[in-house]
């Protein structure tokens, strides 16, 4: 009879602990970032941690599911495979996602820098509060953001992006997701050289969103007051631009947070503000790619409060 060589098991047994514990690691790595689309916000010290909360309880669901059902651990991961696949192909949470709220999380805590805005309005806010003069009064007779037009605007392309996010940021993701489609959108065009004509957010919506940056401004605060935000409109030497308001400085770092993730190209550097007395405002302009843009100049004048 021919002898039968002997198995060598443990050899087995350290491959299959190494494949299964691979497995784990690649099924948490998809598993936080989906987990944490329902975990508020939370912000330690200026650091944005709900990321990390969501690992540990990945980490801890995976601890779960090895323990009661050690198996379970490879449907678990091919569940969440298909998942993923299936979302690519009805514009949900995919991949890229995931990948985008690893980026977001390492470049809002150690990329993205604050740029608070030095200017008249941190400076001497009184001198803004005047509106005795023409091109405030003309733009604060033409902002309308009860009108039906602006409101059903503004409700239909509030829901046009970043659905996905919901959870996470709530109405963040409506005023973003308006923000972007009036942004892509809107066409400049020109003034009469002879007169400032200042168009109501009605009839930039029906002529296709063209104007120039006052009727840009006048467009986006009634469009965002309409769904619930604050806004402003900042006059300054030869330019108008809308802001909206953060609140304070946690709810600030949730908004800075909240378009590093869903404005993901570029990559977004700097954050630029405006802040009195604890309170935060992000430029909205056209001219820039992202909420909390560059601000044009600093030379500001009138500030229109609605």
């Amino acid at each position: 009879m021919r002898s039968i060589m002997a198995i060598d098991e443990s050899k087995y047994t350290l491959t299959y602990r190494i494949l299964f514990n691979l497995l784990s690691l690649l099924t948490l790595s998809l598993l936080s970032p989906y987990i944490n689309r329902f975990i508020p916000p939370l912000v330690a010290n200026g650091w944005h941690v709900d990321l990390l909360v969501a690992v540990l309880a990945g980490f801890l669901l995976l601890l779960l599911i090895r323990w009661i059902f050690r198996p379970l651990i490879i449907p678990v991961f091919l569940l969440i495979c298909g998942i993923m696949i299936f979302n690519k192909y009805t514009d949900r949470y995919t991949l890229s996602n995931v990948l985008n709220d690893y980026k977001s999380m390492v470049q809002g805590n150690l990329g993205a820098k604050d740029s608070k805005q030095l200017d008249i309005l941190s400076l001497y806010p009184r001198r803004v509060e005047s509106y005795r003069d023409k091109t405030v009064r003309g733009m604060r007779e033409k902002i309308n953001f009860q009108d039906s037009v602006v409101r059903n605007f503004s409700v239909k392309h509030s829901l046009d992006y970043y659905d996905e996010y919901f959870y996470k940021y709530g109405k963040i993701t409506r005023f973003l997701s308006l923000f972007r489609y009036i942004n892509s959108h809107f066409k400049y065009v020109l003034d009469s050289r002879r007169d400032e004509y200042f168009a109501t957010p009605q009839e930039t919506i029906q002529n296709g969103l063209g104007g120039d940056c006052d009727d840009h401004s006048l467009l986006m605060t009634s469009c965002l007051q309409s769904i619930g935000a604050r806004c402003r409109i900042v006059l300054v030497k030869g330019h108008a631009y809308p802001e909206l308001y953060c609140g304070d400085r946690n709810d600030f770092e949730i908004m800075k947070q909240a378009i590093i993730t869903l404005f993901p190209k570029p990559v977004v550097k700097e954050i630029y503000y405006h802040e009195l007395k604890g309170e935060y405002w992000i430029n909205l302009d056209y001219t820039a790619r992202q909420p909390g843009g560059p601000y044009m100049n600093d030379k500001v004048y009138a500030l229109i409060e609605l």
